[in-house]
């Protein structure tokens, strides 16, 4: 059994090795790059992207990476090609072939098929002297020095070249295509990641009541209006614009520092000005407000009128922290 520090040494050194590895993928980024990046956008069909054994995983990732960042992409496996899947190419697609040694059988029968069909082949390959390097358009070269496996077996610093490569490609698409955030949500909308770039604060305050009293209503009337509208705080308005807020703390301190409590109104308890969002603001600004002044409630303000307020636990509730 090995000890704790040299089980944490064992970690160090993989994760230094796979470091280098990501170094040498660096020097690749040549003319070839270039000309792989220019290629696909003008393509007028599909990326399919394919690979066999870790490198099929790899390939998976980078289809999914490719189609959340605005570049159409398909996964289609080496050994299932041979075997029927190669209707999926389309004549106009594009081909992008993940292999370390670049010699794998599946690959060798793979290649003649889709040369005599004129796709275009981008290899990502380990090995720019293999079969695979000869026959590509354009070579993305991730040869590494050694696997970080002891053993120099399992392909680990070989698939994360592979990773970074496929990376750099979707990012740098990403950035030649003009992809915004905007569009980034239309691909992502059932997340907590797409949420922070649609959602407004107009799809969640208008699920609450709408808390408000007026500056000359007594502490009791205040007390029901934020009990019963449940969100802690009430707005202090006056023909419909907003004067101030009152929160539960505001209460508790005024208990504390007051003893006497009768005849006392909402002006005199409230915050004057207090901090705003717009309805149309994204839910994640008004978090990111709400973080900076350490307050839980925001009233929310459409054309300068109070419309109602938006609480933290809305925002928690749609997995947006």
């Amino acid at each position: 059994m090995k000890t704790p520090e040299e089980i944490r040494e064992i970690g160090k050194r993989v994760i230094s090795d796979e470091r280098d590895a990501i170094a040498q993928v660096l020097s690749a980024i040549n003319n070839d790059f270039a000309k792989a990046v220019q290629a696909i956008l003008l393509s007028k069909g599909n990326v399919v992207v394919t690979g066999i054994g870790k490198s099929a995983i790899i390939a998976q990732k980078m289809v999914a990476t490719f189609n959340s960042t605005g570049t159409t992409a398909v996964f289609m496996h080496a050994a299932d090609a041979i075997h029927g899947d190669l209707g999926i190419i389309r004549d106009e697609d594009l081909v992008i072939l993940l292999s370390k040694s670049g010699e794998t059988p599946e690959i060798r029968v793979l290649i003649p098929l889709l040369k005599a069909r004129g796709n275009t082949l981008i290899g990502i390959v380990g090995n720019t002297n293999s079969y695979l390097a000869k026959q590509v358009h354009f070579i993305l070269n991730t040869t590494v020095e050694n696997e970080a496996c002891p053993n120099n077996l399992a392909p680990t610093s070989s698939t994360t070249a592979q990773l970074v490569m496929g990376d750099a490609l979707a990012v740098t698409l990403l950035e030649c295509r003009g992809f915004t955030a905007a569009d980034f949500a239309r691909f992502h909308p059932g997340g907590a990641l797409g949420k922070k770039l649609y959602l407004r604060v107009d799809d969640i305050f208008q699920r609450n009541e709408k808390p408000e009293v007026m500056p000359d209503d007594d502490l009791r009337k205040v007390i029901v209006e934020i009990s019963t509208k449940r969100l802690g705080a009430a707005g202090v308005v006056h023909q419909g614009q907003l004067l101030g807020i009152i929160t539960d703390g505001d209460l508790r301190r005024m208990l504390m520092k007051t003893a006497d409590l009768t005849g006392l109104l909402a002006r005199e308890i409230m915050t004057a000005n207090p901090k705003t969002i717009d309805r149309h603001a994204l839910v994640v600004d008004a978090l990111q407000l709400m973080r900076r002044n350490n307050i839980t409630q925001l009233p929310v303000i459409a054309d300068g009128q109070y419309v109602g307020v938006i609480h933290l636990h809305d925002i928690l509730k749609e997995g947006i922290l």
